[in-house]
């Protein structure tokens, strides 16, 4: 019944909710798509999140940091983690617990990303905690924001994926403590990007199901920082080879963020398609030389080498991690901490399939750098993987 009194919607003496504990701060603005409050997703799939993901990296290509913090609204759960290399050694920071109705509450005990200036300035702070990892570092962003193509694929008749996603491009400034010392970054050396997505995507414990054809992906993406402009390209590839999407951009890079305007114009430019040939290092599934080429609607196509200087295992952020992945329950506060020592890790152990590795660019002309993020897992036999772990 409904009781026009209070708002409750109920059974009996039963309570099944409070409407009145679904309002939170973003409720305040002219957002809503729906009929519900901001704090009811739109679909009931558990496997719903909304996930703020950045990379930051000198210029010089030999250190790295990650950071990522998703919510997910279905199964009551906030992470986030932090991540650093440099010197062939990773450290990670985990964070988890009870994910707040307020969504503009992103504090995960220590840890909390704030958004400073939509669109153009975020700010990562992670507190002095037991770890040894902290640190205080605000992204300001260089480009407007670019939406990709709305990502969207299938498992049989489940829709396993269904993202939208948007990049931007810029420069970090602050400190990192970790446990090899503290680490100045500075905006004329440290660049990065920020990467804003939501939707459904497999997070948390999965339903059973009857049993299906062996898990495949084959996902590389490609921001790349040039002296006035920024290239990006993604790719995911079915079993064959063949392309389930293709997406290539180019877009102006700005002295500072006031410069591009009003960030809801578009100001990138798109490519009719976008290829990519990798030559693997052997006994591994990464890559040791990559070539993409962008190919316009008109004119002619730009061929782009990409050499790796350092490699970051995703699993420093949760991705496919054995025990901190994404959307698991770990009671109501969690943290947690790890070091990889990055040369004796198993390079075909199913959690270190998932890395994104610093990279020099060429087109024969100019020079840049940028990351590539790699996952292949499955059989994938243009990559000469014919096995679930075989690799080069």
């Amino acid at each position: 019944m409904i009781d026009g009194r209070t708002g409750w919607v109920g059974r009996d003496r039963g309570r099944v909710c409070e409407s009145r504990d679904m309002l939170n701060l973003l409720d305040d603005f002219p957002v809503h798509q729906t009929a519900e409050p901001v704090a009811h997703p739109a679909t009931a799939d558990p496997n719903v999140y909304d996930r703020t993901w950045f990379n930051g990296y000198t210029d010089t290509g030999d250190a790295y940091f990650g950071v990522g913090l998703a919510v997910y609204p279905h199964r009551g759960i906030i992470d986030g983690a932090f991540s650093t290399v440099r010197d062939g050694r990773q450290h990670a920071f985990f964070a988890s617990g009870r994910a707040p109705l307020e969504r503009t509450d992103t504090r995960i005990g220590p840890f909390r990303v704030e958004v400073v200036e939509p669109m153009r300035s975020m700010r990562v702070v992670l507190d002095d905690n037991e770890t040894g990892l902290a640190c205080d570092l605000t992204f300001t962003a260089r480009t407007a924001p670019i939406e990709e193509a709305r990502q969207t694929l299938w498992t049989g008749t489940r829709r396993m994926l269904d993202t939208t996603r948007f990049d931007q491009f810029g420069r970090w400034t602050g400190t990192i403590v970790d446990p090899d010392g503290e680490i100045a970054v500075d905006a004329d050396r440290w660049l990065g990007t920020k990467d804003r997505s939501w939707g459904v995507r497999p997070v948390g414990p999965q339903a059973p199901t009857a049993p299906g054809p062996v898990p495949h992906v084959f996902f590389l993406w490609a921001p790349l920082h040039w002296d006035d402009h920024i290239t990006h390209a993604i790719f995911f590839d079915d079993a064959e080879g063949r392309p389930l999407v293709r997406e290539a951009l180019t877009a102006p890079l700005f002295a500072h963020a006031d410069d591009f305007g009003d960030p809801a114009i578009a100001r990138d430019t798109r490519m009719a398609t976008a290829t990519h040939d990798v030559t693997y290092e052997p006994g591994t599934r990464r890559a040791a030389r990559t070539v993409i080429e962008l190919v316009p609607h008109a004119g002619s196509t730009r061929r782009i080498e990409l050499t790796p200087t350092l490699r970051f295992q995703m699993k420093g952020l949760g991705y496919n991690h054995p025990t901190r992945g994404h959307g698991q329950w770990h009671g109501e506060l969690s943290l947690a901490a790890e070091t990889y020592d990055l040369a004796s890790l198993d390079p075909l152990a199913i959690d270190n399939l998932h890395i994104q590795q610093v990279v020099t660019a060429t087109d024969g002309e100019r020079t840049g750098i940028g990351v590539l993020e790699q996952l292949a897992t499955g059989a994938h036999p243009p990559a000469g993987f014919h096995d679930f772990f075989d690799g080069a």
